[in-house]
């Protein structure tokens, strides 16, 4: 029996933290249906984040939408103190200058730390470092409690979130979008793209503007270390992105290499070659015995050519918006690129809280 066809104002590809934290913030403003690919939404980029809110990660394009979203994210009891400590690596405090620098003038707060201090921010580490930057107002975020806080949002507002859904083909047809699904039929007035690592199939799809949203495979490997670690300690970065860990409750560890491997849109798994890379410079950062190796995983993360997000309407599909391009960031910049997101389809004033944000810096027509 044929599926009757879904008729909705804006139809939403992809639940993940984008989709769902959009279709939350446009509320009962229109008629939404959220088309999810897979079983459960957030399965993919959204379920293996490294779950850290950090107003340098991303750099400064991103860095207003970062720390334009902390007000809501602390309100709602999303984030938790950290800390994190920027450490020179090999070459020196020249990366350190360079992040330093690339923040000055920002509200992003960078405090030089001496190499005692380091050592007393995170015991262990070899003794082979220089001078860091402590970067306070780094936190954890709870990135399963924020996705479900806009799942049900979306839900409350009216919202249909329909999961086993693969799109498999993509129609505007008297002013509608047709999208055929593995579960039937869906018009929609306006189509949005927020399928992530699938980003760039959608809109070839659709016939929109060529953007190359290109998935990157980021792997992280959970261990449990002795000595015991302060549950306090601040999370490290290497100053040259060659890893970075962050502690864990039971005296675990997440480690990364800060892999960036480009990848066709998948289920990403974990190459050994990556992980043996993070536990050998993780090795090499702390003395730190490793008890054992519980678990990897990999996730990818996707961009744009210049690495910044993309909202907007295509410039060249007719109600086909852009909601994508969110790398590593997409958890933390959520709320604000929520808010954006929702004015920019709805044709609404920005809300206050991003209101002196420069949205054209995202928009799909600087390509």
């Amino acid at each position: 029996m044929t599926a009757p066809t879904l008729r909705t104002d804006i139809a939403i590809i992809g639940a993940g933290m984008a989709g769902a934290s959009l279709a939350a913030e446009i509320g009962d403003a229109a008629s939404v249906v959220l088309i999810e690919g897979e079983e459960r939404p957030g399965y993919h980029a959204t379920g293996r984040s490294a779950a850290f809110w950090s107003e340098t990660y991303g750099g400064p394009a991103v860095q207003p939408l970062t720390t334009a979203s902390a007000a809501f994210l602390q309100a709602g009891g999303f984030i938790s103190a950290r800390g994190c400590l920027h450490l020179a690596g090999p070459n020196g405090a020249a990366p350190l200058a360079a992040l330093a620098a690339e923040f000055a003038g920002s509200p992003v707060q960078l405090d030089v730390v001496s190499p005692d201090e380091a050592d007393r921010l995170i015991p262990g580490l070899r003794s082979d470092h220089g001078t860091a930057l402590f970067e306070r107002s780094c936190t954890d975020i709870d990135v399963a409690g924020l996705h479900a806080h806009y799942l049900a949002r979306a839900s409350k507002a009216g919202a249909v979130l329909q999961t086993d859904s693969r799109v498999i083909g993509l129609r505007r047809n008297d002013g509608l979008w047709d999208i055929e699904t593995t579960r039937g039929h869906i018009l929609a007035q306006k189509l949005v793209n927020a399928a992530g690592a699938w980003a760039t199939t959608i809109a070839e799809m659709a016939g929109a503007a060529p953007i190359a949203i290109t998935p990157y495979r980021r792997t992280v490997v959970q261990l449990v270390i002795d000595p015991p670690i302060p549950a306090d300690m601040p999370m490290l970065i290497d100053a040259e992105k060659r890893f970075y860990f962050k502690p864990e409750p039971g005296s675990r560890v997440w480690v990364s290499p800060h892999d960036e491997t480009p990848t066709p849109p998948c289920d990403a798994a974990p190459e050994e070659i990556d992980v043996a890379i993070a536990i050998d410079r993780f090795e090499k950062a702390v003395d730190w015995r490793i008890v054992k190796r519980e678990r990897a995983w990999a996730g990818l993360r996707s961009f744009a050519p210049d690495r910044a997000p993309v909202y907007g309407f295509d410039t060249h599909a007719e109600g086909f918006f852009w909601f994508a391009g969110q790398g590593g960031f997409g958890i933390q910049t959520a709320p604000a690129a929520a808010m954006i997101g929702a004015a920019l389809v709805l044709g609404k004033m920005l809300p206050e809280a991003v209101r002196e944000i420069d949205v054209n810096r995202y928009s799909p027509a600087r390509f």
